[in-house]
């Protein structure tokens, strides 16, 4: 077993792999992608919940208060901007999860001393 497989076997090593968004090619790519669809379903219920709800039970969602507002605008003026807010930390974690679990790691190696200078920063700064 090297350093890239898992002990199954398969390459850890995501970026050399083909990649195709429902046939993974690596254990990283479909633990990822089950971190995606998983909260893609959450973000639908939160994005589409309130609003799906007032069309079902009008009634309920108008004439329910909280904090002096109707319930079905409370959801969707309060509830949608926190609920996306939370699925951007659920995913930061999960990643960094991820990250750890494969050895994934986002460090810009040490350069020689003879390449100090040589390269940009994104910014258009050049590197320490």
């Amino acid at each position: 077993m090297t350093d890239d497989e898992t002990p199954n076997g398969e390459t850890a090593d995501y970026l050399d792999s083909r990649i195709h968004m429902f046939k993974p090619a690596t254990p990283f790519m479909r633990d990822h992608l089950k971190v995606i669809w998983g909260l893609f379903a959450v973000w639908v219920l939160v994005t589409f919940g309130p609003v799906t709800a007032t069309w079902i039970a009008t009634d309920t969602m108008t004439s329910t208060q909280v904090f002096g507002f109707q319930l079905h605008y409370f959801l969707t003026a309060l509830g949608s901007p926190i609920g996306v807010f939370v699925l951007c930390v659920a995913y930061a974690w999960q990643r960094d999860r991820l990250d750890a679990q494969y050895g994934v790691s986002h460090e810009v190696p040490a350069e020689a001393d003879g390449d100090a200078g040589q390269h940009v920063a994104a910014d258009g700064g050049e590197r320490p």
